[in-house]
């Protein structure tokens, strides 16, 4: 792709905006279609075009495989870190209600960082699919 100077300058462009809609989709899934899963797709699909552009190398540079690791066992973390949060304060398994004064602030925050860590877990996997996939070669 180093011939490929166009594709390289909008690749460069549009990937930024891409990662911005993926944070757009991840907060605006309180309110309405996307959260966490669409997300993570999305923001893994910007980085494998950054790999399919840029080559292999450079997006393990970018985002190296002890990043993508830690992002597969980071978010189920943080899911089981919300549950452990309810019971410590007192209510069940993923109850949301205890995690502030306000029960309907409580269900938001909870619900938060459940799509936190299911975004973080679901590009961590799609990335490292890809790297798997990608860093293979044929015999």
């Amino acid at each position: 792709m180093k011939r490929e100077p166009v594709l390289r300058v909008v690749g460069k462009l549009l990937i930024p905006y891409m990662l911005m809609f993926a944070l757009y989709v991840q907060f605006h899934g309180d309110f309405g279609p996307g959260g966490g899963f669409q997300a993570g797709v999305i923001a893994a699909a910007s980085i494998i075009f950054y790999a399919l552009i840029f080559g292999l190398p450079a997006a393990r540079r970018l985002v190296p495989d002890v990043v993508v690791e830690t992002m597969v066992a980071l978010g189920p973390l943080i899911y089981l870190g919300v549950g452990v949060a309810g019971l410590a304060l007192g209510g069940n398994f993923l109850d949301y209600f205890v995690l502030d004064r306000d029960p309907v602030a409580g269900q938001h925050r909870g619900i938060f960082w459940v799509e936190i860590g299911v975004l973080v877990t679901v590009s961590g996997v799609m990335l490292k699919i890809f790297y798997m996939f990608a860093g293979h070669r044929r015999p």
